[in-house]
């Protein structure tokens, strides 16, 4: 029997107070696992410590905080209902400063829970 086809998610949420609805709505979707860490875009690196870029502050808040990027190993039949639940939260990905997320095809998973597609450890 094969195991379930798994993706991986990544996320960037460009408001950190949109991650505790994110997480919770990941708990109710079945999503038992993510990793978070504090990200920042290339745009605002670039606007801040390269002057020929200074520009681009105008678009970017200076207020505004760290982004939150998001891992997460899925069951396929996940993706849909949790990529929905990101545009419900966090707005419309398509509009600018709002987010991005895209799925990877996962090829081989060691130290997952055997129901989302890992293995256990030859070791």
């Amino acid at each position: 029997m094969s195991a379930p086809a798994t993706r991986l998610l990544v996320a960037v949420i460009n408001d950190p107070e949109k991650l505790d609805e994110v997480l919770s709505g990941f708990v109710e979707l079945g999503v038992t696992g993510a990793t978070i860490i504090n990200s920042e875009g290339m745009g605002r690196v670039l606007s801040h410590d390269i002057p020929i870029f200074a520009g681009l502050q105008t678009l970017i808040s200076r207020s505004r905080p760290q982004n939150r990027m998001l891992f997460s190993v899925l069951p396929e039949d996940h993706v849909e209902p949790v990529l929905e639940l990101l545009q419900d939260v966090c707005g419309n990905l398509e509009s600018p400063a709002t987010g991005i997320a895209f799925v990877l095809p996962v090829e081989h998973v060691v130290g997952l829970a055997p129901e989302l597609g890992g293995e256990e450890s030859p070791l």
